[in-house]
């Protein structure tokens, strides 16, 4: 059994590699404007964003998804925004996973929901998730940005987004640490931005 001694060196270890992470993301604002300013411009125009991913990075895409339906802080007022997650319907994704294999559980219905002028976010901590790959495919077949939030040296995902933001890590719990924090801070300068709130 390990002492309480070590298990607390354990939780100390993982928050500061978590923070460290963090911080050197925040070295390079410039990605993450750019990423809202794909955001802004798609939901100025009547278009829509749409999240995909796989276990924990599926989890991300109906939180990031729900933030934009219903609300992301409660000091800000301000209308319901169009986001899908495309994780969300069970039959949908067995069905897409039964008739067209599992690498097409996300692109198929994409193809049916998406629309040129939208945005997709793609988030995979391995940046080689076939079924996160092949929607980035189909998303720019159809005019749809694409943004990739991804983990290690990005993996195949990196050439099929527009934007991304790379997290230089391979352990998968850092990696989603960072992909929610990034995914809020997109939020709220978006939701700054539309409403004229913030600073």
């Amino acid at each position: 059994m390990r002492s309480e001694a070590a298990e607390a060196a354990h939780i100390a270890r993982s928050l500061d590699r978590s923070a460290a992470l963090k911080r050197e993301l925040g070295r390079d604002s410039g990605a993450i404007i750019a990423i809202v300013d794909l955001c802004e411009t798609a939901l100025r125009h009547g278009h829509k964003l749409l999240f995909c991913g796989n276990g924990g990075s599926a989890a991300d895409s109906q939180h990031l998804a729900t933030e934009l339906l219903i609300r992301l802080r409660g000091s800000v007022a301000r209308n319901s925004w169009p986001a899908i997650a495309l994780t969300l319907d069970p039959a949908v994704l067995t069905a897409a996973g039964n008739d067209f294999g599992f690498e097409e559980v996300f692109a198929r219905p994409l193809s049916g929901l998406g629309s040129a002028g939208d945005v997709l976010f793609g988030i995979t901590t391995s940046g080689r998730s076939p079924s996160v790959i092949r929607a980035l495919e189909v998303a720019r077949t159809m005019q749809i940005s694409t943004v990739g939030l991804l983990g290690g040296d990005g993996g195949a995902a990196a050439a099929l987004c527009d934007r991304m933001i790379v997290v230089p890590d391979d352990e998968t719990m850092r990696i989603q640490e960072c992909h929610i924090t990034l995914g809020h801070i997109i939020l709220e300068l978006l939701e700054d931005r539309l409403t004229g709130s913030g600073g």
